[in-house]
């Protein structure tokens, strides 16, 4: 079964059961968030220790993608933490 998500407006497919992450990294995507000094960030340990992962998911901030299974549907915003935004 595969599920379909948005990603900053895109819609993106994945299979049934992955991590948000598994689908972003899947879909060709290494990374969705930048740091304060611009820096990319996506998945770094990938059990849920560390924040590299963050991103928007139905509105609410800052959870961590490689921890979130998709759900049909989610609608997923990237996040920024760059001094000038």
């Amino acid at each position: 079964m595969t599920v379909r998500i948005i990603v900053d407006g895109e819609p993106v497919t994945g299979v049934a059961g992955q991590s948000v992450a598994g689908v972003l990294l899947a879909s060709g995507r290494m990374s969705w968030r930048t740091t304060r000094s611009g820096a990319p960030r996506g998945v770094f340990c990938g059990i849920g220790a560390c924040f590299d992962c963050l991103l928007t998911v139905n509105g609410v901030p800052d959870v961590r993608a490689c921890r979130r299974p998709a759900v049909d549907g989610d609608e997923i915003r990237t996040q920024t933490r760059q001094e000038d935004a």
